[in-house]
């Protein structure tokens, strides 16, 4: 039988999986085990003795809940925290406990990471709403367009019958209000068929989005290139991917227009082993649109994709609803995160 003494207890710290940090009531860190050193990316000499939320860039959890558990005696549980730590994001479960050691009260803070358990609920999640929308919308569609046919043939009998010809003016406004309806429900349906499809490399669709908007955005936004040479030519729709990149680009720069201006970057790089709707594929392009904007609403984040859905002010919520729509149908993925001062949308397209 082992009898565990206090200088047993470090030797079994050091040998958990789950990462433990031990934090004073001023939230200093006192001790970090190995696998706390490996989930944060520093060294046990640069965590110790540094002080906890000068460490952090941005945290979802508000940290005086932690210190709390020091006066309450009670611990504290989240299983959904976000925490950036130098530019990383994490997600993670957070549990917090008061702990007595050697007569000094203090915080056991214990962190597991679920970002990859995260985003393949959010992407099975996504691909569920997408699908839900869509026959949402189908039904909706069917239900406006017929009247609205109706309504714009009956407004242009009733033209050619009118003794006033100044009266048209009243019918042309019905055939015009029955088109902008049913401009928006088609674009609510968005693409419904594959275009047409052939090699074409994605980085010259990247520059014809980059241009676009740099042509309608002022000189306080400012766009950067950051693409990997290396990239393969694969298989693609050119115009539907600038339709659906230039979306979610559009979108940045909008938002950054809101606040003063900023910067947006178009990255790309070469993805292995990447897992997209159950299926593995050996590489895909991984396009990044990053900017250091405001931020997504946190209440719109989940839901971010729905059509109707937006966290602007004058926005119609659907370029995001169809940017998925058209990444879906060359069997591709869109991942977010989200902080202030920092957005990234990826998107994953196989190479075949």
């Amino acid at each position: 039988m082992i009898i565990v003494t206090a200088s047993f207890t470090p030797l079994i710290l050091d040998n958990l999986v789950t990462a433990i940090l031990l934090l004073d009531e001023g939230l200093t860190i006192r001790y970090v085990n190995p696998a706390a050193e490996q989930l944060l990316s520093f060294s046990k000499r640069r965590l110790n003795n540094a002080c906890f939320p000068e460490l952090l860039q941005h945290s979802s959890l508000d940290l005086g809940l932690i210190q709390d558990t020091l006066q309450s005696g009670q611990g504290l549980a989240d299983s959904d925290v976000t925490f950036v730590i130098d530019g990383r994001h994490y997600t993670l479960e957070v549990n917090a406990s008061p702990l007595s050691w050697q007569k000094e009260l203090l915080i056991l803070l214990e962190l597991k990471p679920i970002d990859q358990q995260r985003r393949i609920s959010q992407e099975l999640s996504q691909h569920a709403q997408q699908q839900a929308a869509k026959e949402l919308v189908r039904g909706l569609a069917h239900e406006i367009k017929n009247p609205l046919g109706g309504l714009r043939g009956a407004a242009q009998l009733l033209e050619k019958t009118l003794p006033d010809p100044s009266y048209t003016e009243y019918t042309q406004m019905i055939i015009e209000q029955a088109d902008r309806l049913r401009n928006l429900v088609d674009r609510l349906l968005g693409p419904q068929r594959p275009g047409s499809r052939q090699v074409d490399n994605i980085h010259v669709v990247l520059e014809k989005v980059r241009q676009l908007v740099a042509i309608d955005s002022g000189s306080n936004i400012r766009l950067h290139r950051d693409y990997d040479p290396s990239l393969p030519d694969f298989t693609m729709d050119p115009e539907q991917l600038e339709q659906a990149i230039l979306n979610i680009v559009s979108n940045a720069a909008q938002a950054l227009q809101q606040h003063g201006g900023g910067n947006i970057t178009l990255k790309t790089r070469t993805a292995h082993q990447t897992l997209i709707h159950g299926k593995r594929y050996r590489i895909a392009a991984k396009v990044d649109i990053i900017d250091d904007g405001p931020g997504i609403p946190g209440d719109i984040q989940d839901t971010l994709f729905y059509p109707m859905v937006t966290g602007r002010e004058g926005g119609t919520g659907l370029g995001l609803s169809i940017a998925q729509n058209l990444i879906d149908q060359h069997q591709g993925k869109i991942e977010v995160v989200s902080w202030p001062g920092h957005t990234k949308f990826t998107i994953y397209l196989p190479i075949k």
